[in-house]
């Protein structure tokens, strides 16, 4: 790494981030069926019909696990609690074996210094809920600030953060409207309601968390820099477009009580009948503000219905998952979000990483792409702060390779190998040079 610990605050947070579904295994402890279980098993929608019910044995080898994190000297570790596990329904009778996985969990962090940093949810949906329309029904933002109040209940004392919806454009539009992920479908109505209502299932979570004396409470937003594919200004109108469904629409939902023009002259139409009178809810006052950020994309119109845009190849150079790598659009997201949204708030790189054809070999695993794009995104995330971006704190995806969803368990993400077969975990390069940056005196 071309950086050390030194190099940024002392109070600055070094942390890595994984999720319930990838890396738990879900057919362990009582964790009920989600819609991910339904979509996997249903053929031509994941890689090889590939599942979460192995994941990496995290609930058995979490010790092991949480050891990785401590070693390499991360201060945080970012994790999910799985609705399904905690709620095997959804809703009623919750299951102590999940609620007390949890605890051990976070006792596990904390005996080893580490920071818990929790995501309510991370997309596994209990499928009885999803059989209830999921989260084009309104009822799902109580259903979620229950699952709040029970999870909470029992953890949130010993949180140090807490952000309810991992990536809301992922549980909304690529689920309802692209139909990439759980629950797969390609409907604008169902779009538009399930962005809605994940905004307004924040904000419940937030009111409820509130309420139980909790503190340190963000969002957690994905963004994806959209630059125009030529100087049209069709082209310039289509990453406009492209920019407010997927980057601004729920930055403005939370932070000014609206939504951008270019994203409800499609939803619009569709969205639920009183939707303006939310805006309380969800805008109700965080801590923090997280960014997940990977890719840009290259937008040119399309001549079909709205939202009248499509992606094309660019021309920089691609991750195993075939996004391009730009690290300056990280800190243009910081900066941007600094200036038009979140204000003074800090601002956490919650997630950022590549996936990479990570190869074991003589029990190593050379990912040089990653150390370089690491320090890449470290340096535009430096340059951010230098400007005054108030920047706290920067984490990785992922610990472990794991259940990449859709695309199975193909792409590794990881700073850490896990042989599938074996669960055998190899620190990759990556990893050692991490644990030299950050645990390294001067």
């Amino acid at each position: 790494m071309k950086f050390s610990r030194q190099d940024f605050p002392h109070d600055f947070q070094f942390g890595v981030a994984t999720s319930s579904y990838q890396i738990e295994g879900h057919a362990f402890g009582g964790a009920g069926p989600t819609h991910w279980d339904t979509f996997a098993a249903t053929p031509g929608n994941v890689v090889r019909c590939e599942d979460g019910a192995r994941g990496c044995d995290h609930y058995h080898r979490y010790e092991e696990d949480l050891d990785l994190v401590a070693n390499a000297g991360f201060d945080s570790y970012r994790f999910s609690t799985s609705w399904a596990r905690v709620l095997p329904e959804g809703r009623g009778t919750v299951n102590q074996d999940g609620l007390d996985f949890y605890d051990r969990l976070t006792d596990a962090m904390l005996e080893r210094g580490i920071k818990p940093c929790a995501t309510l949810y991370h997309w596994e949906l209990p499928a009885p809920l999803a059989d209830l329309g999921g989260w084009r029904n309104r009822d799902i933002a109580n259903w979620f600030a229950d699952f709040t109040e029970i999870i909470m209940g029992r953890i949130g004392d010993r949180m140090h953060s807490v952000a309810p919806i991992n990536e809301p454009w992922c549980v909304s539009w690529l689920s309802h409207f692209l139909g990439e992920h759980a629950p797969g479908l390609r409907d604008i109505r169902a779009t538009a309601r399930s962005m809605h209502h994940v905004l307004l299932s924040h904000g419940r979570a937030i009111e409820v968390m509130r309420g139980l004396g909790m503190s340190n409470l963000g969002g957690v937003f994905n963004m994806e820099w959209a630059d125009p594919a030529d100087d049209s200004d069709a082209a310039r109108r289509a990453a406009d477009t492209y920019d407010a469904c997927y980057n601004r629409f729920f930055l403005s939902g939370v932070f000014k009580k609206s939504y951008p023009e270019l994203a409800l002259e499609g939803l619009e139409p569709h969205l639920p009948q009183g939707w303006q009178d939310d805006f309380d809810t969800i805008s109700t006052p965080i801590d923090w503000c997280g960014v997940n950020y990977y890719t840009r994309k290259l937008v040119a119109p399309d001549a079909g219905p709205w939202p009248r845009y499509q992606e094309v190849p660019g021309p920089l150079p691609k991750t195993q998952m075939g996004w391009e790598v730009y690290p300056e659009g990280l800190y243009k997201f910081l900066t941007r979000t600094a200036q038009e949204y979140s204000g003074d708030l800090p601002i956490f790189v919650t997630e950022n990483g590549m996936a990479n054809n990570d190869q074991l070999t003589k029990g190593e695993v050379t990912d040089q792409a990653r150390i370089d794009y690491i320090n890449q995104h470290l340096s535009q995330a430096r340059r951010a702060m230098d400007e005054g971006v108030p920047l706290k704190g920067y984490m990785l995806w992922s610990l472990l390779d794991n259940y990449e969803w859709a695309l199975g368990y193909e792409k590794r993400f990881g700073m850490v190998h896990v042989d599938f077969d074996s669960m055998v975990r190899t620190p990759k390069a990556s990893y050692l040079s991490m644990k030299q940056a950050l645990t390294s005196t001067p």
